[in-house]
């Protein structure tokens, strides 16, 4: 009984730091400045 409430308590842990990381990684993507999207490569249209 007692390995199994130790098992069910670590397993609970790691979820927890696992939602937490996702979400501490969510927030860093959103804090950071959104890049231009302008093409490195442009290529003229044959005819225009």
């Amino acid at each position: 009984m007692h390995r199994t409430l130790a098992a069910a308590l670590t397993a609970l842990a790691a979820a927890a730091l696992a939602v937490g990381a996702a979400l501490a990684l969510v927030a860093v993507l959103e804090t950071t400045p959104e890049q231009p999207n302008v093409p490195l490569v442009t290529f003229g249209r044959p005819g225009a």
